[in-house]
């Protein structure tokens, strides 16, 4: 089973990415000081839960990408 994320992370995340997709990288310590710039978040771990799925998200268009190539 995989981690359950709420429906205000996710919306935010691809959001950001939608907005932003030069900004984020596969590295969640900067993809962290990147959230914490661009949204004004209740706390330190909603802003971490957003930089990690975006993490998983870029991670995912990299693999993805990867993929086509070959």
């Amino acid at each position: 089973m995989g981690k359950v994320r709420i429906r205000i992370v996710k919306r935010t995340a691809r959001d950001l990415l939608e907005k932003y997709p030069d900004l984020f990288t596969h590295d969640f310590q900067h993809n962290k000081v990147v959230v914490s710039r661009l949204v004004e978040t209740q706390s330190k771990k909603m802003r971490n839960l957003i930089a990690g799925y975006v993490t998983h998200l870029v991670s995912l268009r990299l693999k993805r990408e990867a993929a086509a190539k070959q």
